[in-house]
């Protein structure tokens, strides 16, 4: 069986009508240019790198997703939908049917209607192992009722969703690179909260939900949470699971950099909902995902790697 990665990112590879219709250009080296910000690194454009980096690690296979950047959320809804397309056309064509890169498709829940359009417009697909989006950042409340449509068609195609953190709102976090060492963590807690406070995932248990970064901060808070709940605090309404029960319902990788934090991790989302993520080719990644989890030995190992990783992909 496969050993996956689930937490690798590739750019889209963008026709020039693609980059017409959607105001992205490209710099002198390639790089696209979104909003102004050429986005790296380098080997962000290069599948066949990616490719070479699993063959060193051992690995059979990458979920590759487009990075944060991408995202982009926050235009206007028609210009919405032509990038979104352009975006998951474009990552098809990066992956280039390679049995080895198996692609997510971006949904922008910052506009619940556009998102469901292009998930009905892709669910029939083969070729996407599942759908991803963005934790926080400028998303709807994951709890909105809006988005209920979205996830009940995730649910009946018990589909793979990968949450990645979007760019925070918070203006304090532009010094000292805490949109990223803090925004990320954080906005995930979001997320995961209003998944579990807005009663999401036990209505729809075959969907199967990711967090990268082992969770962020939600392993720390869910005793919080479970406090918030046992007092009765205001604007809590009745859950059919405790928080400590609804979040081993959520998935994580593995790329949280310390051994006693991916215990914590364990303990908290289950030793079966942990697989590997190495944020590939970003520098606040790892080189060997598997490295993170050595600790728990081998079997633990070959389960994030292999059993886990089955499962989560609906194998």
């Amino acid at each position: 069986m496969s050993r996956i990665d689930f937490h690798v990112h590739l750019a889209p590879r963008l026709t020039d009508e693609g980059l017409g219709a959607t105001s992205v250009s490209r710099a002198e080296d390639g790089k696209l240019v979104l909003d102004g910000h050429a986005v790296g690194p380098p080997p962000l454009y290069d599948p066949a790198r990616l490719l070479g980096w699993l063959d060193t690690r051992g690995l059979d296979e990458a979920v590759v997703s487009p990075p944060p950047p991408f995202f982009r959320q926050g235009l206007d809804p028609d210009a919405t939908v032509a990038w979104v397309r352009a975006l998951n056309e474009g990552t098809l064509a990066a992956v280039d049917g390679g049995a080895r890169l198996l692609p997510l498709a971006y949904l922008p829940l910052d506009q619940p209607e556009v998102a469901l359009a292009e998930y009905e417009r892709l669910r029939g697909d083969a070729r996407w192992a599942g759908v991803c989006a963005s934790a926080g950042g400028g998303s709807v409340s994951l709890a909105d009722d809006a988005l209920a449509p979205l996830w009940q068609g995730l649910d009946d195609d018990a589909r793979l969703v990968l949450l990645h953190p979007g760019s925070s709102p918070d203006a304090r976090l532009e010094a000292f690179y805490l949109h990223n060492l803090l925004g990320n963590p954080v906005e995930t807690a979001i997320a995961a909260a209003q998944l579990v406070f807005g009663d999401v995932l036990p209505r729809h248990p075959r969907m199967r939900v990711l967090l990268v970064h082992c969770g962020g901060c939600v392993p720390d808070l869910v005793p919080r949470w479970e406090q918030g709940v046992v007092t009765e605090r205001p604007g809590l309404k009745p859950l059919t699971e405790s928080p400590t029960v609804a979040v081993k319902r959520l998935w994580v990788d593995c790329l949280v950099h310390d051994p006693g934090a991916v215990d914590r991790g364990v303990e908290v989302f289950g030793a079966d909902h942990v697989v590997l993520g190495s944020d590939w080719p970003f520098p606040m990644g790892t080189k060997d995902p598997e490295s993170l989890v050595a600790h728990r030995g081998a079997a633990f190992v070959d389960a994030a790697a292999v059993t886990n990783a089955a499962v989560l992909l609906g194998r």
